[in-house]
């Protein structure tokens, strides 16, 4: 069987939904990985990443079954999601990676007042105090506050790696978003494959 046909679409639809397997894996066991070891104490944080992660699990499980059976009923839903999925992770990377400095400082500090728990994290990752500005008469995280020592801004900290992450996450959304158009392809071409196993005459 050429590369092309029935078997060869299979498998690489097969591979492709092994990969999504395997970083919805990943994905959740980073997370639980640094709620474990009290790297992020953030409930919302951890719990946004392993939803995500069950969400990507769920779908390639569905991409895998329906490859597997050739199941029509599966592959098109597998199919739909996948775009819908394409279509956020390619407007989200692409504003990734779009995004000016005014833009990004807004968005951090939206973020830094939004949970507490996430601000206590940051101040003891970066060791730092404060957003912008560490307001008289509260507690900081940072060994730095504790040790009597001058402490940095998180905002400054920060601001010095926004654009590499920012520019590195939009880069990798970017990637994994043509695996998705490609996943569409494939199962939409794969669905109009006859089975060669099968009756010739019977379209699954």
């Amino acid at each position: 069987m050429v590369c092309g046909g029935f078997v060869c679409t299979k498998n690489s639809l097969c591979a492709l939904n092994v990969l999504y397997v395997l970083v919805s894996l990943l994905l959740i066991g980073v997370a639980a990985g640094g709620k474990w070891f009290g790297l992020v104490t953030s409930i919302r944080v951890v719990a946004g990443v392993i939803g995500v992660g069950v969400f990507l699990l769920l779908v390639a499980f569905v991409g895998l079954c329906g490859a597997l059976r050739h199941h029509q009923v599966l592959l098109f839903f597998y199919m739909i999601i996948l775009f819908m999925v394409f279509v956020v992770q390619f407007a989200v990377s692409c504003a990734c990676l779009a995004l000016s400095k005014d833009q990004q400082d807004h968005l951090l500090e939206v973020g830094w007042n939004k949970s507490e728990a996430t601000q206590r994290d940051v101040e003891k990752t970066l060791d730092c105090c404060g957003f912008s500005h560490l307001e008289s008469n509260t507690t900081c995280a940072a060994s730095c506050f504790h040790s009597q020592r001058p402490c940095k801004t998180c905002s400054a900290t920060i601001e010095e790696y926004t654009g590499e992450v920012l520019h590195f996450v939009g880069g990798i959304g970017l990637f994994f978003s043509f695996t998705e158009i490609l996943g569409v392809w494939l199962t939409h071409r794969y669905r109009n494959l006859k089975d060669p196993r099968s009756n010739p005459g019977a379209f699954l």
